[in-house]
């Protein structure tokens, strides 16, 4: 039964805790299992972490009497410690990008049933002389439906608080931590102070906008046939190879294949050192005319050996190299160039 005893109740929650400590890792790791399903069956994009915490029990005690216990007893509302807790059990999901974070809400929303959410962004936004971390805040428990299943049914009455933070609010609410002094400090050291969160605020937009600028270059550059010249001039000032153009281009020849970007990035500037001035019809017109024969010999190279690896962009190598053998001379490595040769004349 709830009392004003504090003493009683303090022995009480030390009883609880200890006694479920194992039930509350259980539960922390059934519900990082399900949002990360969640998660992955959305449409969000990529989040980098999902973690979990269970909350020191003398943290939950310092913080029932710092938050609550005065209050309670000055009502002369009796209480359980344990009911002032909302995260005991505490989730951290990092994304990589802000407007993720609204799109997450929503996700665990449909999918939990919401006890209260603590908006930390806009309640920081809207103030010009503050600062501190950002995120937002879910206090949960399983819905319904969750309940229903019989591996969730033990943790039916325990409530848990999410963190949804990107990955640079994560960053700066670390740093913020070490920052000893907030409040009573000169005006000068809280104007730098304010400087530097307003510098992670904008690298956290300006990753978004990087994001949503690759991804209209990457729609721009692939979504128009590869032969309209008129409409690839429109939407490219950029002759130069780069990764856009490169993708528009190899993807007209190679489309059941996935190119990945590290790989592209990586591969576009191998051909730019051997021939900085390499432009993306350069790259059009050494496919268009070498890549039946280099599939011929592709054809011959796995007949002879099935399990050597001859990828697109093995393909495209040899392409580069019959187009001009001298600037793309090392674009393969001395035992290709040499066995390649040796199919040439033979073919002659």
């Amino acid at each position: 039964m709830p009392s004003l005893d504090f003493k009683l109740e303090r022995r009480n929650f030390l009883l609880y805790y200890d006694s479920n400590r194992q039930l509350f890792e259980k539960a922390k790791n059934a519900c990082i299992s399900i949002i990360a399903s969640l998660l992955r069956q959305s449409n969000i994009g990529e989040v980098t972490k999902i973690e979990g915490r269970i909350k020191d029990k003398n943290e939950c005690i310092k913080k029932f009497h710092r938050k609550y216990q005065s209050k309670l007893e000055a009502e002369e509302h009796p209480y359980r410690i344990q009911d002032y807790i909302t995260d005991l059990i505490g989730i951290r999901i990092i994304c990589l990008y802000e407007d993720q974070i609204a799109k997450t809400s929503e996700v665990l929303q449909q999918h939990f049933r919401i006890i209260d959410v603590t908006d930390k962004i806009s309640a920081l936004e809207g103030t010009e002389d503050s600062f501190g971390y950002k995120g937002l805040h879910m206090d949960l428990a399983l819905s319904d439906d969750l309940v229903a299943q019989e591996k969730y049914q033990e943790f039916a009455e325990l409530p848990y608080e999410v963190q949804i933070r990107s990955l640079i609010q994560d960053a700066w609410s670390v740093l913020d931590h070490k920052i000893k002094y907030k409040k009573s400090i000169p005006n000068d050291l809280r104007r730098r102070i304010n400087i530097l969160s307003a510098l992670f605020e904008l690298a956290d937009r300006e990753f978004k906008e990087i994001r949503n600028a690759t991804e209209e270059l990457l729609e721009r550059e692939t979504v128009e046939p590869v032969g309209d010249e008129t409409v690839g001039a429109i939407l490219s000032s950029e002759k130069v190879i780069n990764a856009f153009n490169f993708l528009r281009v190899t993807g007209h020849f190679f489309r059941d294949f996935e190119f990945q970007d590290y790989k592209v990035d990586g591969f576009v500037q191998d051909i730019l050192k051997l021939n900085n001035r390499f432009e993306k019809g350069d790259l059009h017109q050494s496919l268009v005319e070498n890549l039946k024969t280099v599939r011929e010999y592709q054809a011959e190279f796995i007949a002879a050996d099935p399990e050597h690896n001859f990828s697109p962009y093995t393909a495209i190598r040899h392409c580069l190299y019959l187009q001009d053998p001298i600037s793309f001379q090392r674009i393969l490595s001395r035992s290709a160039r040499e066995r390649f040769e040796l199919w040439l004349n033979a073919e002659e």
